[in-house]
């Protein structure tokens, strides 16, 4: 007996942890649309380029974004802290300011990394943003702080995530009314780095219950899991799909109830 109650309540204590916030109206205009990753790019169209983005307001769809904060307080729309991959430079992007950014080009293309000011400028309210934050060297406070006050001036639907939940507590405590979401994946898999314990909780949405999201953004390889089928289907939270690479996964992420993130294929 004794066993059977440390049991129910070892499961009592794990739904309990991995809860959400349920019912944010403003969820509603998110669901049902498309999300381009990074914008609608390709080898011709550099990703988080304001063609990308050009590309993907043009064809109807929402995007997903990356924003780093800057030396100078500007906020960076690009997935690597690091130029080296998407501008062939060996400079940290948190390193610099808008002025210096400017100087630099995406690959072989006359695109710049833009400011998120720019996007927001490009998008007017027109499309759905997925917004992710890209925490670096404990930066998660100006970090947050940044954005919203970027995004309180938009005048159209988003949601902010990120993978630090730091970010996300923030905006708990600071902007409740704002939609918040914690991307993760099967870190047990995928990460090296991390301690098993943080891997462990990452993966199994432990700290749900202390930044309460109205949304998870999963890797869809690694969507089927117990914290998964809880979060959304006892709790009520909304799903994310990142990243569907074909019309296939696609299609069941839809049909899962998922808002799916796509990248290299139109859906």
């Amino acid at each position: 007996m004794p066993v059977i109650v440390g049991i129910a309540i070892a499961g009592l204590l794990f739904l309990l942890m991995v809860s959400g916030r349920h019912g944010h109206p403003g969820l509603q205009a998110l669901r049902g649309r498309y999300y381009a990753h990074r914008g609608l790019h390709s080898p011709a169209v550099p990703e988080n380029s304001l063609a990308a983005f050009r590309e993907a307001k043009d064809a109807g769809y929402g995007v997903e974004l990356d924003l780093h904060l800057m030396k100078d307080g500007n906020l960076a729309v690009i997935h690597d802290s690091s130029l080296l991959r998407t501008a062939g430079v060996d400079l940290l992007v948190e390193d610099l300011t808008a002025s210096e950014l400017a100087k630099y080009h995406l690959g072989d293309t006359e695109e710049h990394i833009p400011l998120f000011s720019q996007v927001l400028e490009l998008f007017n309210g027109e499309e759905p943003l997925i917004v992710e934050l890209k925490s670096h060297n404990n930066n998660h406070k100006a970090l947050c702080q940044a954005a919203c006050d970027l995004l309180e001036t938009y005048n159209g639907s988003y949601c902010v995530e990120s993978f630090d939940p730091r970010c996300i507590l923030w905006l708990r405590r600071n902007k409740p009314n704002m939609i918040r979401g914690q991307l993760t994946e099967d870190f047990c898999k995928t990460d090296n780095k991390l301690p098993w314990i943080v891997k462990f909780a990452m993966k199994h949405q432990l700290c749900n219950i202390f930044i309460r999201p109205d949304f998870v953004a999963y890797k869809f390889e690694h969507r089927k899991t117990v914290s998964n089928f809880l979060c959304r289907k006892i709790w009520g939270v909304q799903g994310v799909s990142w990243t569907i690479r074909n019309q296939e996964d696609f299609d069941t992420a839809v049909k899962e109830g998922w808002i799916p993130i796509f990248e290299n294929f139109k859906p």
